[in-house]
């Protein structure tokens, strides 16, 4: 990096990696406002949110924090540039060239993004920097493209009628989001509906609002016409739960727990809105005994590990076969304790740590809740102990294994916490994999592709992986059944129809 362009930083005692200049500024203002109808403001009641680096557990800026008079103007301003701006009546290949110019500058600041979503979830700059960030512009130029080549009408053949079908925009369209993937998840989520011609409002989690609110900066100097695109950080209960009730939204996406996920489908039940729900899972994988065994242990050690574990489609219950048991648990526990854990700004870091102290109490919790129910540790984990960073939430990997009916087995924990168990022919581990209440994402581990394609169609989930796993290509539907959601997916063609609602015009013969 150009020396000229960087500076160092000290914030609040923790000496970081050398910040950008523009990171700095941003991080500097007091507070960070809310972005609505194209205009940065504080929130009515004057509330605000500190944002904590969860690498050191310090304060590194703060933000206003919205809640339901600030959710009402923005969902108006929504309306307003939905009803009175050009945006819903661009021909699709004149909003994809705002959408790609979005894109650019993304790729542009992508230095400035990824270190602030370095530094507002703790996961390492170099995830941030060669994934997170630039999935985001990926996506937007995914979307725009494929908006010029769906066609909007389309006749119908039928006896005695002239008759078509007609796609329009909904309106406004409201999104909330979790702290995990924050920006990644803005693009996976807006850019189907900017796409289609709608006008969104975001809720980012209270925890990670920053790099989403620097998106906002980019959507301005995109020239994207103002209250397209409007962004309220506040707390879940205020912000969310007036996002999600409110009257004037049309369509709603969630991502996040079952457990909300439930309030906000209820909220929107209300109003009728149809809402997308994203939520939680349990990830199997299934390794057969014909693998490359260390090649597969790595693999999904790195699954495990990415973003510490928080994720909600990762391989957290491992179905190991019999004869490879013992190698594969060998080989595991070896690259889990090599693991280099550290703040997410330093370049060595493979695994930085959990997003708060509340998220390292639930997993620490569940590690214990496990033991108390006979579950035997493999690997322990518990708090990890970072130099020069002792207040950050740290955790170190897990692994157990135990009876399937442990809370460990059954439960998110959403952290890197495996549970292990072996099974002895393919219809134990089809079995075990579809034990439990969540429908999200699995993977099957095998040199055999017939098997490997009986086993991934008889998992009942929303995604079954081959030989890989947590794989999001764009094309192709990623969503969940049963405990981790409905509603749709995201990533796809059918990701766009979802933000068109459908019309027929018949006539007569």
């Amino acid at each position: 990096m150009d020396s000229k362009r960087h500076s160092r930083q000290q914030t609040n005692g923790v000496n970081m990696k050398t910040l950008h200049p523009e990171v700095t500024k941003f991080l500097e203002a007091k507070p960070i406002n809310l972005f609505v109808a194209g205009d940065w403001r504080p929130a009515i009641n004057g509330n605000t949110l500190d944002v904590r680096d969860p690498g050191s557990g310090r304060v590194i800026s703060t933000v206003s924090a919205g809640d339901s008079a600030d959710v009402d103007l923005a969902v108006k301003a929504a309306d307003k540039a939905f009803r009175t701006t050009d945006w819903a009546r661009l021909p699709a290949n004149e909003r994809a060239v705002f959408l790609h110019r979005l894109a650019d500058l993304i790729d542009k600041h992508l230095d400035v993004l990824a270190q602030l979503e370095s530094l507002d979830v703790g996961k390492p700059l170099t995830a941030a920097s060669t994934i997170d960030i630039p999935n985001v512009a990926q996506t937007l130029r995914y979307f725009a493209d494929l908006s010029v080549h769906v066609r909007r009408a389309e006749p119908i053949a039928v006896s005695g009628y002239e008759a078509r079908k007609v796609r329009f925009p909904y309106g406004v369209c409201a999104f909330i989001f979790p702290w995990n993937f924050p920006l990644l998840l803005v693009g996976w989520g807006i850019a189907p509906a900017l796409a289609a011609g709608n006008t969104v409002v975001v809720k980012p989690a209270e925890d990670t609002p920053l790099s989403t609110l620097y998106f906002c900066k980019l959507v301005h100097e995109a020239g994207i016409p103002a209250g397209v695109v409007n962004v309220v950080p506040g707390l879940g209960e205020t912000a969310g739960a007036a996002l999600a009730k409110h009257p004037a939204i049309k369509r709603m996406s969630f991502t996040g727990s079952p457990e909300v996920g439930r309030l906000v489908g209820a909220a929107c039940g209300h109003n009728l809105v149809p809402a997308k729900l994203e939520l939680g899972g349990k990830g199997a994988a299934v390794v057969f005994d014909d693998v490359d065994v260390e090649a597969t242990a790595d693999a999904l050690v790195a699954a495990l590990t990415f973003n510490t574990g928080q994720v909600c489609c990762t391989a957290t219950r491992w179905i190991i076969h019999q004869r490879i048991f013992d190698q594969f648990i060998s080989r595991a526990i070896q690259k889990l304790r090599s693991v280099t854990i550290g703040h997410g700004m330093e370049p060595t870091t493979q695994m930085g740590p959990l997003i708060s102290e509340k998220q390292r109490r639930r997993v620490l919790g569940y590690l214990e809740r496990g033991a108390l129910q006979g579950a035997k540790f493999l690997l322990e984990g518990g708090p990890a102990a970072v130099p020069n960073h002792p207040d950050g939430y740290y955790v170190k990997p897990a692994l157990m294994t135990g009876a399937i009916d442990n809370v460990c087995w059954r439960e998110e924990i959403f952290g890197p916490v495996a549970f292990v168990v072996e099974f002895k022919d393919e219809s134990e581990a089809i079995a075990l994999a579809n034990s439990t209440d969540y429908g999200l994402a699995n993977s099957v581990w095998s040199n055999d592709l017939d098997r490997a394609n009986r086993v991934a169609e008889a998992m009942v989930a929303g995604n079954s992986w081959i030989n890989g796993h947590n794989l999001f290509p764009h094309g192709v539907p990623y969503g969940g059944c049963n405990l981790s959601g409905c509603g749709g997916g995201v990533l796809s063609p059918e990701t766009y129809l979802d933000y068109l609602r459908v019309q027929s015009i018949v006539r007569p013969r």
